[in-house]
């Protein structure tokens, strides 16, 4: 576990028994494989691990009190006692009112009618989890740097480069400074220009993605506020960032790369900021809006 994860979860208040699941699923990378079995454990069954004494889960999972312990505490809960508490709460919600038995695990021979109910299921589930595992005081700072920047420069590669272009063309939309790059060559070159009072914004599913790490790299170095959007808030490109944003860990398939779930995730925080920054600065914003719409307008008519 990554002295950063700890940072991003000390002392916020104990998730609500709904984002269990979500809370773990962004976590487990970053925990050890002893850790990852109590996590798997109480989101997999919480009726039956709510039942459990500490020593019980520790016997269950073959692991140790001291590791059920570390495991409730790295997911937000003061001690096992608490996290009791939720796994309660959660089973007691499952009865109540089921979610659907569909996963995103698409097989070649599914009906079309079932990839229709997966892959929505799965939206729906990645989006609610982004929702559960977003720190809204790390995007209150994002959105205030935002709002003030005078350039905002976005790095993104592949299908997070995409959404890194959704942000820049929003933001410009309202008034903002705001470039994409996917060239690491182009976006390096730029941030060295980077001062005070800019952001420097990098999209990276995994946390590790280099073209995008370097340029956020050399945008801190210059002063400017630094933000990571990222499913891996331990990875190498928490380090070089101001404000981390987490995305939900996506659920990768044969026949539907992880890509495709994460971008889900990153386009709503990309909403996210869009809208914080637009009600931060509504004055300006509002017009700008008005103004960009009424100038397609002719090209809707018929």
């Amino acid at each position: 576990m990554t002295s950063h994860v700890k940072e991003i979860f000390a002392g916020d208040a104990p998730p609500a028994p709904a984002a269990l699941a979500a809370k773990v699923r962004t976590l487990a990378p970053s925990m050890t494989r002893s850790m990852q079995r109590v996590a798997e454990a109480v989101a997999g069954d919480p009726a039956g691990c709510a039942a459990l004494t500490v020593t019980g889960l520790a016997e269950l999972t073959g692991t140790s009190e001291a590791t059920v312990v570390r495991t409730a505490r790295l997911l937000g809960y003061p001690g096992y006692r608490d996290l009791r508490l939720a796994l309660a709460g959660l089973a007691a919600q499952q009865q109540s009112g089921r979610a659907p038995a569909v996963t995103a695990d698409i097989a070649v021979d599914d009906p079309i009618a079932d990839v229709v109910a997966k892959l929505a299921y799965d939206e729906q589930q990645t989006l609610a989890d982004t929702a559960a595992g977003l720190d809204t005081a790390q995007l209150g700072a994002a959105v205030n740097a935002l709002a003030t920047a005078r350039r905002v420069d976005v790095y993104g590669v592949g299908a997070s480069g995409l959404v890194a272009q959704d942000l820049t063309q929003k933001l410009l939309r309202i008034g903002h400074v705001a470039h994409a790059h996917s060239d690491p060559h182009l976006a390096i070159t730029n941030a060295v220009t980077l001062r005070s009072g800019d952001v420097a914004i990098a999209i990276t599913h995994s946390g590790a993605t280099g073209d995008v790490i370097e340029p956020l790299r050399v945008a801190f170095e210059h002063g400017a506020t630094t933000i990571a959007i990222t499913g891996r808030p331990g990875g190498p490109v928490s380090q070089y960032a101001d404000h981390v944003l987490t995305t939900s860990i996506a659920r990768e398939s044969e026949l539907r790369p992880a890509a495709m779930s994460s971008r889900t995730s990153q386009l709503l925080v990309v909403d996210c900021l869009f809208v914080g920054v637009a009600q931060r600065t509504y004055e300006t914003a509002a017009p700008a809006l008005s103004a960009s719409y009424e100038a397609l307008a002719h090209r809707h008519r018929s």
